[in-house]
């Protein structure tokens, strides 16, 4: 005996019998269906294919960083007595930062101070000997020797002033570099040191960085094979360059336009041998300061024209294992139309300016002017093939199966 069937699956049974039977029903003659007592063609809204000039944006994933960079580090050696800015925020160049202490700098300075006072006083008593054996070599009381040993001495006094005067400019400029000052302008960065520390005049001692902010640099970069691509396709006339260089506009990670733009004013002349591409730079202006350094920002350059593209509908465009494909409407071999699948391959994602839909695609391949590409009612179309009734697209809907079709 079996088993009895659970209450809970009678009533999804009993609707699946309702629904065999009603179609059943609907494939009796002389319902009012399609010929043959089949379902009604599919009602379908269709575009008409035609070459037109198409503005194309293309998008890659960019970082910013400062237009100019700096690390700031000790030229003497001392030890940190004041901090005097403040982390992240604006300096301006020449601004003190730091300040070491320069009391053995300032005793050096003074020592080497009295230095030139000695040598200046050793050229004074050179010259009074100079001075002195001149008329006496003319009477011939001294001899020429005697002569020539003391205006060595006094040109020997001389150089050893010109060495002070370069010991004493050595040492104010030790002391002028105990206060460390920035060299541009900028946002500070984090106090790498702080009071009481050792700051070394070596490359290992960092105090902190500066960034120029206004403009930033934002790096990018674009593929070889798509680098390549578009060469070739300026060279061939099917895709033009605005004569100024591309626009370029900045969108955070998720899609936000950012009021920052600026231009291109680097690209590589070489492909980076680890990732394959060509590196880009845009220089952005950001009075605003809405871009960090660091930050990921999604770079769109736009200006650029396809000339007499193929355009359609992104939801025209369906995917298969074999690749891309719309539907195009074709004469039936019994009479009427049907929808076949016609292979496309697809460029750039463009704005249409025309129709209900926004979103487009360009088509490289695979359409010809005329060709009636089903946009509205391709979920309808359940094999290639199937008959269906076309109207404009956004036009009041198709007629009624029965009714004869708008000529097209």
């Amino acid at each position: 005996m079996r088993p009895p069937v659970p209450a809970a699956l009678l009533a999804p049974m009993a609707l699946a019998v309702t629904a065999v039977l009603s179609l059943t029903a609907c494939q009796k003659p002389g319902n009012g269906q399609g010929a043959g007592g089949g379902m009604p063609p599919a009602q379908v809204g269709v575009i008409k294919a035609a070459p037109a000039d198409v503005a194309v944006d293309y998008e890659y994933v960019g970082q910013v960083a400062g237009s100019r960079e700096v690390e700031v580090r000790a030229r003497v050696n001392g030890i940190v007595e004041q901090r005097l800015f403040a982390e992240g925020q604006p300096v301006k160049a020449g601004q003190p930062l730091y300040r070491l202490d320069a009391a053995t700098y300032k005793a050096q300075q003074a020592a080497a101070e009295a230095a030139l006072a000695q040598a200046q006083a050793r050229v004074k008593q050179a010259e009074r000997d100079v001075a002195r054996l001149k008329p006496l070599v003319e009477s011939q009381s001294a001899s020429q020797r005697d002569l020539d040993n003391a205006l060595s001495a006094q040109d020997i006094a001389r150089a050893d002033v010109k060495a002070a005067e370069a010991r004493i400019a050595e040492t104010r400029i030790n002391v002028g570099y105990t206060d460390i000052r920035a060299p541009i302008s900028g946002i500070a960065g984090r106090a790498l040191k702080v009071e009481g520390a050792l700051a070394s005049a070596g490359g290992d001692s960092l105090l902190t960085t500066i960034a120029q902010v206004d403009p930033v640099y934002v790096n990018f970069g674009i593929g070889e094979a798509e680098y390549l691509r578009l060469k070739r396709e300026q060279a061939e006339g099917k895709l033009r360059i605005p004569a100024g260089g591309y626009q370029v506009q900045l969108l955070t990670s998720d899609g936000a336009p950012l009021k920052s733009a600026g231009r291109i004013d680097f690209q590589d002349y070489r492909a980076d041998g680890v990732t394959g591409s060509f590196a880009m730079r845009a220089n952005v202006a950001n009075g605003n300061r809405e871009l960090s350094p660091g930050q990921f920002v999604r770079v769109r350059l736009s200006g650029a024209l396809r000339p007499q593209a193929m355009t359609v509908p992104q939801r025209a465009v369906m995917d298969s294992a074999q690749g891309k494909f719309v539907y195009v409407v074709s004469p039936g071999e019994k009479g009427g139309t049907v929808a076949l699948p016609r292979p496309v391959q697809v460029g750039e994602w463009v704005h249409l300016s025309t129709g209900p839909d926004q979103n487009g695609w360009v088509i490289r391949d695979g359409l010809k002017p005329g060709d009636e590409v089903i946009v509205d009612g391709t979920a309808r179309i359940f094999f290639p093939g199937a008959p269906v009734v076309a109207a404009p697209l956004g036009a009041a809907s198709a007629p009624a199966a029965g009714q004869p079709a708008a000529a097209h």
